[in-house]
């Protein structure tokens, strides 16, 4: 058995000491945005600590726990706080909680990140649901040699984000006046925000939104066969004024304050599967 199999079999045996129910679906609350963990009943809380092979998040509005519990009356398992290739973590240590997920049985997969907004019909406090994505990280989670049982050599990413689950959520959105856009998500690596000539570069391109997370954890799921949704809160804008300077603190403000809209159209989506 090679290294990586065995330290995923370490960690799911340890967390099923703690529950030995199949999530049905996993959760990835980004920057600012753990408080969707409140909506989770009979929780049960790991600090990712004390979880074998799993790093420690360093960064602010990242909780570092994982929760146990029902949503809706489906069984979940949730990471209040991700893991960044920018903290010196490599790609296999930030998605590593993926590969454990699917293998208590998470079938489906539910993201959520910060983001810099590029499109101009973008405020402060959207919300995005991210139909594709543009790979600019500097290092792919699946290079190196690849394990058959955890998914095939070369995966196809042409729908890596479920149509099906798209349209479920902007119904939702919809029946509960949640304004919400479609758009493309450009992953890159941080942690320093975009300068306005990279802004510009990635919209030319196609992006609509920017954040340093995300795209590995998806690339992992689509390869161990997991369906995903993932949304972006928009919580700057690279179009902005020459004066205008973002700082982390106003992510997270913008977060927080986007995050029950979030936490509607997540809660309404799960107990739809």
């Amino acid at each position: 058995m090679s290294d990586l199999l065995q330290q995923i079999a370490a960690a799911k045996q340890y967390i099923q000491g703690f529950s030995a129910t199949r999530p049905l679906a996993g959760i990835i609350l980004g920057s600012g945005l753990g408080g969707l963990v409140e909506d989770i009943t009979d929780r049960i809380e790991i600090p990712y600590a004390d979880i074998p092979y799993f790093p420690e998040s360093t960064v602010e509005g990242h909780q570092g726990r994982l929760i146990l519990g029902n949503m809706q009356g489906r069984p979940v398992v949730a990471m209040a706080g991700r893991f960044h290739y920018y903290e010196g973590f490599s790609m296999q240590q930030v998605t590593f909680p993926v590969r454990v997920m699917q293998a208590l049985g998470v079938q489906t997969l539910l993201v959520s990140n910060a983001a810099g907004g590029m499109n101009t019909a973008f405020k402060v406090g959207d919300l995005m649901i991210i139909r594709d994505h543009i790979n600019l990280q500097p290092e792919h989670p699946l290079r190196g040699r690849n394990l058959d049982t955890l998914g095939p050599r070369f995966p196809d990413m042409s729908e890596p984000y479920a149509k099906t689950l798209i349209n479920k959520a902007k119904e939702i959105a919809a029946a509960n006046n949640i304004p919400v856009h479609t758009g493309v998500y450009v992953g890159v690596q941080g942690p320093t925000f975009e300068t306005r000539a990279e802004y510009k570069f990635m919209h030319i391109i196609g992006g609509d939104a920017v954040g340093m997370s995300t795209v590995p954890e998806v690339i992992v799921a689509v390869h161990a066969g997991l369906k995903v949704f993932a949304m972006s809160v928009i919580t700057d804008l690279g179009i902005r004024e020459e004066d205008n300077v973002i700082t982390h603190e106003e992510v997270l403000q913008a977060a927080a304050e986007a995050a029950p809209k979030l936490t509607r159209i997540f809660r309404e989506l799960i107990q739809s599967l």
